[in-house]
């Protein structure tokens, strides 16, 4: 009998507690061929996407969340998401296979959800990030920069209020992504800027192939500029 690349999971709702079901991909079945210069995963297998089940949507009253976000609710704030969410949400399920449009919408309600839960800068950035990476599947390049720019925006809050330390995700990283997404909206001085910043830690990172992949692409804008510059 085949296996099945997908399986359900029981899921315990952040907010209102209630169990309700999501599918997730098993894991041998994820093979990653490469990564594009923002660190979008081209999956070996194009039928199926991991990414697409993130976000655990909750069919009972529509609290969407990863296992990145915290179970912590700042006073009020249960009482705000109960009435900009819970009690606007028509009761339906995400719990199945989804398409790269259920995908997307997703990732924007975990954005919404998120959101208002005051969750860290460096969550809401890899959400807005990840919804971009499925507009680019879809070849809808004014959505994906939209949302490259919102990504961009909550890394550079992530990295001047510090909240990723103590997450997967490093300093460098954090710089790199800030820059990659910058010069990928046409935002050259402030990818010029963050580039440099990751250049200049070559010597204390553990990440050289990022500290690489910097030199790289400052390279590629330095070119860029010389050949603007003759025209």
């Amino acid at each position: 009998m085949e296996i099945s690349p997908y399986y359900q999971k029981s899921i315990e709702c952040l907010h209102c507690k209630k169990q309700f079901i999501t599918t997730k991909v098993r894991s041998k079945f994820v093979k990653v061929e490469s990564y594009a210069s923002d660190f979008q995963p081209i999956y070996q297998n194009k039928e199926v996407n991991p990414l697409l089940y993130n976000i655990f949507v909750c069919e009972h009253c529509g609290a969407s969340f990863t296992e990145e976000f915290s179970k912590y609710f700042a006073p009020g704030i249960k009482d705000e998401i109960q009435e900009k969410i819970a009690n606007k949400w028509v009761p339906r399920s995400y719990g199945n296979e989804r398409s790269i449009e259920l995908g997307i919408n997703t990732y924007k309600l975990g954005i919404i959800f998120g959101t208002i839960k005051k969750e860290k800068f460096i969550n809401i950035a890899g959400l807005a990030l990840r919804t971009a990476w499925l507009y680019r599947l879809q070849q809808k390049q004014t959505d994906e920069l939209r949302f490259i720019e919102i990504a961009r925006d909550r890394y550079v809050d992530s990295y001047s209020f510090g909240d990723y330390s103590g997450t997967q995700m490093s300093e460098t990283k954090v710089l790199y992504l800030i820059a990659e997404l910058s010069r990928r909206i046409g935002d050259v001085e402030y990818a010029t800027r963050y580039f440099s910043k990751v250049i200049e830690k070559q010597s204390t990172s553990f990440e050289p192939k990022i500290v690489e992949m910097a030199k790289e692409r400052w390279q590629e804008i330095r070119e860029q500029k010389e050949k603007e510059a003759y025209v």
